[in-house]
């Protein structure tokens, strides 16, 4: 049997939702599916989009292809009026595209198969507003802070164009934020000035010049950084899909783990550390990893809610993982001014930390189904597929794009560049990928010609996948806007640590005060908004408040990174546990609860970053020994949580409940970034193994 043939085989073993239909499809297929509008999202929480047909489906595809070419035609022509300008132009094509594939819900003025009047009333709407100031442009930059009748008007229409477009990919809930920030905004003058929180107060053309005619509203850093970094990286990522690139991972994760207890769990979180170094999506990545190997886990003995737990917090690590690292990261780069292989290299640690956690999980769980009397399961009905030397001499040249990436990073090559560049080749590499799989030795003009239809229409589908973050950076300059017009960032930020304060005096206690209340602040944030707001909000509210503290500013960014991303397995709004559930036929909140369990053990991590100075040695930064004994302890702590988790202590086996207790507290004091604590952390747990063995007797005596 192939490895195509038996990825196929556990494929047609189980049914799905449309969407997922569609992801299955896009890996499987030797082409990818007919779509034209933005099935594959980016983010985790977009909403999908409408499926079209006929002109407006050729509309909006062309259309995404134009928008991309401009894009990468930025990257090395950028145009001459500034960034700004070519901010303008991308919002003009990119928003009445969002209205077209989107569906509003609003009765019958909606339309499932296709936009409806209200949709090309509001895209043509949109087009003449974007581009307004484009007429005269010099003229309408003049006009900064003295705003005519006709701006306002224009930018007042931008606004409720802009909210209603992140309505419509991503729910309610970020549009009402954004609308909070604006009565916040206008309202503030209202609040007793005895307040921290109250302010002047700004009026409405204040508010609108602010959105519209400056650097930090609608053509801020968040739209600035979709349409530079985020919608490149988003086509690559298409990209290598259509080239069997990702295909090639699934296989290569089902090939590397051939009979053991725990192969199909090792097989399920390799696909997603795979899939999820070019996916950044989440949700995307469980669905993908989650079609081929839940028959696997199934018949390893993984029940539904497991297994889909599982396969969330897989997926969630796409989020995490280098080079294509979630939409966040980007900003994060953009916001502290550093190159984007530098937030590459600060990820590597945590990410590498945060898959050691869930990797102890599945082994405990394969210890407990073993201790079951369940025997090794084969990973295929019949012959295994080939071996994973076998896949990689036949298709391991897919990863040299990703290495491409990389090494063009690591030489100065600027991140733009080096996407475009490893998106050319990955192009290149889809021609002997098909060669190979078809069994052809050339190919006819009328083969080219359907290459070339495919690849641009991958194209087209991986513009229009980012339409959801382009709408979401687009809303989010409201709330920098406002944050930064009333000060209202460093208002929070001091009520933040003064709460700190209030307990103790002590320097250390204020901040491990502060973090956790700021880690429970993101981790509530996060149920609501997507990850980059969540990230934006959380950046400007709670990272003044750890630069207060003296925290050095890229573990600060990196902690409301890593807790917005994990925001994503905590219930009740965990997307990528949903879409694991609907793969595995699970109820939803017990996926959540158990993919939470699996996430748990690295959880606490970004925590290191922050509590003491040391905490950036995990970013890599420091000197090599210091950077070693903070991973060291790191792995303890997540060794020791695991174990607690998992009620089972590899090498010991089960854990009663005093057990379980003291794993727990050994590796709380573990990932307290101290030579101490560390050394501590390990004698607790050591402690456990008496513990352990003195409850499982106790236990076994009950029982006989």
């Amino acid at each position: 049997m192939s490895s195509v043939t038996f990825v196929q085989s556990q494929h047609r073993r189980f049914r799905t939702t449309n969407r997922i239909r569609i992801v299955i499809v896009a890996l499987m297929s030797s082409t990818p599916p007919v779509v034209t509008t933005a099935e594959l999202g980016v983010d985790d929480q977009e909403r999908p989009a409408r499926h079209l047909t006929g002109f407006p489906a050729r509309l909006v595809g062309g259309t995404a292809l134009v928008l991309a070419a401009l894009a990468v035609a930025q990257v090395f022509r950028p145009l001459p009026q500034g960034s700004q300008y070519y901010l303008v132009i991308f919002l003009a094509i990119a928003l009445p595209l969002v209205f077209l594939s989107y569906r509003s819900g609003w009765g019958k003025l909606d339309k499932a198969s296709g936009p409806a009047v209200l949709d090309w009333v509001l895209a043509a709407l949109a087009v003449v507003v974007c581009l307004y100031p484009v007429f005269d442009y010099n003229a309408f930059l003049d006009r900064q802070g003295m705003l005519t009748s006709t701006d306002v008007a224009f930018g007042a229409v931008l606004l409720v164009l802009i909210l209603e477009a992140c309505r419509r990919t991503t729910g309610l809930i970020l549009p009402l934020v954004c609308v909070s920030f604006l009565a916040y905004g206008y309202y503030g003058g209202l609040l007793p000035q005895s307040w921290a929180i109250a302010h002047a107060g700004l009026d409405f053309d204040q508010i609108i010049d602010a959105l519209y005619n400056s650097g930090s509203g609608f053509y801020g850093t968040p739209l600035d950084v979709a349409a530079s970094y985020i919608v490149l990286f988003t086509l690559y990522g298409a990209v290598l899909e259509f080239s069997g690139a990702a295909r090639f991972f699934v296989e290569l994760s089902v090939s590397l783990f051939r009979r053991s207890h725990s192969a199909a769990g090792r097989t399920a979180v390799a696909s997603g550390f795979l899939l999820g170094t070019v996916s950044g999506s989440g949700t995307a990545t469980a669905v993908s990893t989650g079609a081929v190997t839940w028959p696997i886990l199934r018949r390893a003995g993984y029940r539904p809610e497991q297994a889909g737990g599982m396969l969330a917090a897989a997926g969630v690590g796409a989020i995490l993982s280098p080079p294509t690292l979630g939409v966040a990261a980007f900003i994060v780069a953009e916001y502290l001014d550093v190159s984007y292989v530098t937030v590459l290299g600060w990820a590597i640690i945590p990410t590498l930390l945060y898959y050691l956690g869930i990797l102890l999980s599945v082994e405990i769980d394969a210890r407990r189904i073993h201790a079951e009397g369940r025997a090794p399961v084969e990973l295929a009905d019949g012959p295994l597929p080939p071996s994973a030397w076998k896949l990689l001499l036949r298709f391991g040249y897919h990863f040299s794009s990703l290495i491409l990436i990389v090494v063009l990073l690591l030489a100065g090559v600027s991140a733009t560049r080096a996407v475009v560049y490893a998106m050319v080749v990955a192009l290149v590499l889809a021609v002997p990928d098909r060669l190979l799989r078809s069994g052809r030795t050339r190919w006819s003009p009328k083969v080219v010609l359907r290459f070339v239809i495919a690849a641009s229409r991958a194209l087209s589908v991986g513009m229009c996948a980012a339409l959801p973050v382009v709408a979401v950076c687009a809303a989010a300059g409201v709330i920098t806007a406002m944050t930064t017009k009333t000060g209202l960032g460093a208002q929070l930020a001091s009520l933040l640590v003064r709460a700190g304060t209030a307990l103790s005096d002590d320097p250390a206690i204020v901040l491990a005060t502060t973090a956790v209340l700021a880690a429970i602040a993101l981790s509530l944030l996060g149920l609501a908004v997507p990850v980059t707001a969540s990230f934006v909000i959380g950046w400007v509210i709670i990272g003044p408040a750890l630069l207060d503290l003296d925290v050095v500013a890229p573990a600060a960014a990196m902690f409301v990174f890593y807790f917005s991303v994990l925001s994503e397995v905590t219930p009740p709004t965990a997307l990528a546990a949903v879409g694991a559930a609907a793969v595995t036929g699970a109820k939803a909140v017990p996926t959540m609860w158990a993919a939470l369990r699996y996430a748990l053990p690295a959880f606490l991590v970004p925590l290191m970053f922050v509590l003491t100075d040391a905490g950036e040695h995990l970013l890599g930064r420091g000197a090599l020994v210091d950077v070693l004994w903070v991973t060291v302890a790191a792995c303890i702590g997540v060794f020791a949580l695991a174990a607690a988790t998992g009620g089972w202590l590899l090498g010991v086996g089960a854990l009663g409940p005093a057990a379980r207790v003291l794993a727990a507290v050994a590796g709380l004091i573990a990932l307290y970034p101290n030579p101490t604590a560390t050394v501590v952390g390990v004698v607790v747990l050591l402690a456990t193994i008496p513990i352990a063995v003195v409850e499982r007797r106790r236990t076994l005596t009950a029982t006989t």
